[in-house]
């Protein structure tokens, strides 16, 4: 996918890249070229599809980025004190053959295995993940408010029509209030009666009140569900290491500081602000879908535009907070949290330092909290004052000391327009106008915003994408991962 919007936060530490990988390419520039594949996008999509049509002897392909680096919302950023950063907390889990023989041939044994420890921080309590089916580490009052809600005759019996309803019937009024509903709106910045629910899967755990009562009762802990219950991470470079490397064996055949400004689907061609032409043959699009349709596109039917003006997102704030561990300290062996109180404008808290050490300027001797906080027209903030408010909310989930925030080493942040595709009530319908109407005009869009699915929109989702779109341009073989039903 193309790289993030970002704007430039003055209160922020310069945002300097972990060794760019994109050198300026203006050969081309003010010139007409010509591809047989052109792709849209170096980031995990773009380059995964790229990566295939090599292997599968296709050499006649360019890829199209508009920033000087690769990997797109994978990326990853050193700053000026020598932390490394993610945008946002990623982590590598599979669901494909394919996909971890391509993590192995890229990082090798140059990678670290995690047992998942996540959390969530509720009435001044800290509740194993997933929340639901370890309430017994609440307060009592709202322990007893969790369960009396999942007892019979407390929960809606009506189908749900939007994600609100959805979590009242499965989890109850109480687990709705304590954290289903607040959580969800501090990450998505939509309510969650203004979003479907069909995308869920795998990434919520339901709920069993046998289970929920017998936890209580033997104080067990229930901490392994979900796919990422274990997860790989590189040993240098954050994520953006694994996307610098393969975007290495494209070398030459990704133009880097190119944005495109216009697609014209009856002529085959793809323009870019700095003024390159491209002929392409089939083109894939891993750019924001709503951008393509709304403004890239030439003559896009006003049925196109009007449904892109329907898909919603959010906007994702990343502030990294470094320091040094203090000597005598205890390790926390957490590797995130979640935050759905008030307290603090994040929702989520990666021990960064946990994933690697190296992510720390001195390995095993400091501290790497990235925090995440949305926003949207639903929820706004401004980005000028988060970084303070991060850090106060740090200190108010104690996971900082007030008389530590003085020692404080680094302050780095980014803002990212477009951060999570919102599964909203409209999402399916204007994705059924869209991407056939694309495929009409020979253009395919795949990726976090290129398909617009967070339900397939994992790293590993996301590069498979790429490389489903290549084997079906090259050999026939239909994709899997994003199908347009």
């Amino acid at each position: 996918m193309p790289g993030p919007l970002t704007e430039a936060l003055p209160a922020g530490t310069k945002l300097d890249k972990v060794e760019r990988t994109g050198k300026n390419c203006h050969r081309n520039q003010g010139r007409t070229v010509r591809t047989k594949y052109l792709i849209i996008g170096a980031g995990p999509t773009g380059l995964g599809a790229a990566h295939r049509l090599r292997e599968l002897g296709e050499a006649d392909f360019l890829v199209l980025e508009r920033n000087d680096y690769a990997g797109g919302l994978a990326a990853s950023f050193k700053d000026g004190k020598g932390f490394t950063w993610d945008i946002g907390g990623h982590v590598v889990f599979s669901h494909y053959a394919y996909f971890d023989a391509l993590m192995d041939s890229l990082l090798g044994d140059e990678r670290l295995e995690h047992q998942r420890e996540s959390w969530v921080r509720s009435n001044q309590a800290w509740v194993p993940y997933p929340f639901q089916n370890n309430i017994r580490y609440l307060p009592k009052d709202a322990r007893w408010e969790c369960v009396e809600g999942l007892l019979p005759g407390n929960r809606p019996d009506a189908p749900p029509e939007n994600f609100a309803q959805w979590i009242d019937a499965v989890f109850g009024p109480g687990i709705a209030r304590h954290f289903m509903d607040p959580y969800n709106f501090k990450v998505w910045a939509t309510p969650p009666e203004l979003m479907q629910y069909g995308w869920i899967g795998e990434r919520v755990s339901v709920v069993d009140l046998k289970k929920v009562l017998r936890n209580i009762i033997l104080e067990r802990d229930d901490v392994a569900w979900g796919p990422n219950n274990t997860f790989k991470f590189p040993l240098h470079g954050g994520t953006g290491e694994i996307f610098r490397r393969l975007a290495d064996r494209l070398a030459g055949r990704i133009e880097y500081n190119q944005a495109v400004n216009r697609i014209d689907a009856k002529t085959r061609t793809v323009a870019t602000e700095q003024g390159l032409t491209v002929q392409y043959d089939a083109l894939l699009n891993t750019a924001p879908l709503d951008i393509l349709a709304r403004e890239w596109l030439a003559d896009a039917p006003d049925a196109m535009i009007d449904a892109a003006g329907k898909l919603t997102h959010n906007s994702v704030y990343v502030a990294g907070v470094g320091l040094d561990r203090e000597p005598d300290a205890a390790r926390d062996p957490r590797c995130w949290m979640y935050f759905p109180e008030s307290d603090s404008p994040f929702y989520r808290v990666t021990n960064f330092h946990n994933y690697s050490p190296n992510n720390a300027a001195r390995p095993g001797e400091q501290l790497a909290l990235m925090c995440e906080t949305s926003f949207s027209r639903h929820k706004p903030e401004n980005v000028h004052e988060l970084m303070d408010r991060t850090v106060d909310g740090l200190v108010n989930s104690a996971l900082l000391r007030g008389d530590r925030v003085d020692d404080i080493l680094t302050r780095w942040e980014m803002a990212v327009d477009y951060g999570y595709p919102v599964p909203c009530l409209a999402r399916d319908n204007a994705l059924s106008i869209l991407q056939p109407g694309l495929e009409a005009m020979g253009i395919q869009s795949r990726g976090r915003f290129g398909g617009w699915k967070y339900e397939v929109s994992n790293m590993d989702h996301s590069v498979m994408q790429g490389v489903e779109w290549a084997e079906r341009m090259v050999t026939g073989t239909p994709e899997k991962t994003y199908t347009l039903d």
